[in-house]
């Protein structure tokens, strides 16, 4: 099983970073600024500048990527349904992924960052597109590529049966 679990995330880390990098990018951030930030979780808020603080957060970007895309093949393994209708599920999944990164994990770690807090000063449209994006990363970037790389590894080992 490591071989799907190796390519779902290379899949889906690289879709979810790049579209970070785009939709930071229309922001103003770097895809420096948005791999140290990503560095920032675990390592802390010291600044951090140079290459080196960057490849540290794009490893702790695959990192958890992997962690997603295992959750989502162990899961796989024991229901069938997951495999049967990848689309459905791996929008549901994307979007149990995003209700953990931004209602649980962002929070705990960036307080300030709250999804409400985040958006006090915004227009409802402002609001929208950064959800919007949010929400198109995490369920099209990241929960569909991981369930059809488990969809189709599963149903190769029971037509192996």
């Amino acid at each position: 099983m490591r071989t799907p679990i190796i390519i779902a995330t290379l899949i889906a880390g690289t879709l979810d970073i790049i579209s970070a990098f785009v939709f930071a990018g229309m922001a103003g951030m770097t895809p420096f600024g948005v791999l140290q930030f990503v560095a920032s979780g675990p390592f802390g808020d010291l600044p951090r500048p140079g290459i080196g603080w960057a490849l540290i957060g794009l490893l702790v970007h695959f990192a958890i990527m992997a962690v997603i895309a295992t959750t989502y093949m162990l899961a796989a393994e024991r229901r069938r349904a997951l495999i049967q209708k990848p689309i459905r599920f791996g929008v549901a999944y994307g979007f149990g992924i995003w209700l953990v990164m931004y209602w649980i994990v962002r929070p705990l770690r960036w307080p300030a960052l709250w999804l409400p807090a985040a958006y006090t000063d915004r227009s409802v449209g402002q609001i929208a597109w950064s959800v919007g994006n949010q929400l198109f990363s995490h369920c099209i970037l990241v929960g569909i590529p991981i369930a059809l790389v488990a969809a189709r590894h599963y149903e190769r080992r029971l037509r192996a049966r």
